[in-house]
């Protein structure tokens, strides 16, 4: 595990260790998950299990046959 050294004004400082405070863990922790999730590749469990959720949505081809036409979304 490698480390990396961050500078940060006293405010921004204080509202970072409060949040890691709010949520019981070290301010290492809650930094590395922030950037654990702002740099993931994949779509988290949550989201890919929407799939499929809302049977009324309409079908990618009703979405897209609209592009480019007056009215349309392109």
């Amino acid at each position: 595990m490698s480390q990396v050294t961050i500078y940060l004004d006293e405010d921004t400082e204080a509202r970072l260790r409060a949040a890691a405070q709010a949520e019981g863990i070290p301010v290492s922790r809650w930094i590395a998950r922030l950037v654990q999730e702002r740099t993931r590749t994949e779509w988290p469990p949550q989201v890919r299990e929407l799939a499929g959720a809302w049977t009324d949505f309409p079908e990618l081809a009703a979405q897209r046959a609209g592009r480019g036409q007056p009215g349309g979304r392109g």
